[in-house]
């Protein structure tokens, strides 16, 4: 495992124990990595707060992705807990859930943009934000997370599968910006787990049930394995990787049938 001692973090996306962002808070954490974890909405601020207190007193902070000003106040609490920033993870991702639901030709104005704003923008609004963190340290990392409905059609996934091809296009340009500056800017597209933004897709349950009949290991990965791919892309064993999308999903992409 990779050692993050005396390396700051800030995880975006933990929204209950099942969360791809949790799963790797807590391997991040075990490496020795200080955390900052946010939370949207006072909605969840009880169970971000909850998984919190079971890691060595990471610093919890409100921030809602889709206003500039949170974002930029959560980057000032940063600076001013801990000097600067060495890694963020960026697992934000919401659609409305009729547009979840409904055919993709149906797909509203607004429920476009409110995709693509918390979903994908929000990779650059965050990244912006903790440039100067990152540039103090010397360099950072930058890693967000997608789903291979970014390049194919999965049933229900719809507009978010056009937001995680957006997001898996600005990791390169945000890689292509910001490698001169020692960032280094990567997704994991993992195969499917069952989240909170999971359950919002009719027919999960039968996507599972095929990725456990086709990918080569003939099972589903799980939250461990996501996260071990994740802290290497964030570790200095991955030093001379940027703008790359790694899928984590037992070699599913890989088949035709």
């Amino acid at each position: 495992m990779s050692d993050f001692t005396g390396k700051t973090g800030l995880i975006v996306g933990v929204a209950n124990k099942r969360s791809i962002s949790w799963g790797i808070a807590q391997a991040a954490a075990a490496a020795g990595a200080r955390l900052v974890l946010t939370y949207p909405s006072q909605r969840l601020e009880e169970n971000v707060r909850e998984l919190a207190a079971k890691l060595d007193n990471p610093l919890v902070l409100p921030c809602d992705v889709s206003s500039d000003e949170q974002i930029a106040a959560l980057a000032a609490s940063i600076d001013q807990e801990f000097g600067g920033l060495d890694f963020l993870v960026h697992g934000a991702s919401f659609a409305p859930h009729h547009e979840l639901s409904a055919p993709f030709v149906d797909t509203s104005r607004e429920g476009f943009r409110i995709a693509l704003d918390i979903s994908a923008y929000s990779l650059i609004g965050l990244t912006r934000a903790v440039l100067p963190l990152m540039e103090k340290r010397g360099g950072g990392t930058v890693l967000t997370l997608s789903f291979l409905g970014s390049d194919r059609v999965f049933p229900n996934y719809n507009v978010m599968g056009v937001a995680k091809a957006a997001l898996e296009s600005a990791v390169r340009y945000l890689a292509s910006d910001l490698g001169p500056k020692n960032i280094r800017v990567n997704a994991v597209s993992a195969g499917p787990i069952k989240t909170l933004a999971a359950s919002g897709i009719s027919g999960f349950s039968s996507i599972l049930g095929v990725y456990r009949e086709r990918a080569p290991l003939r099972r589903n990965v799980d939250l461990g394995e996501i996260a071990d791919a994740s802290l290497f892309l964030l570790g200095t064993a991955s030093r001379g990787i940027t703008g790359e999308v790694m899928l984590v999903d037992g070699g599913y992409h890989a088949m035709g049938l």
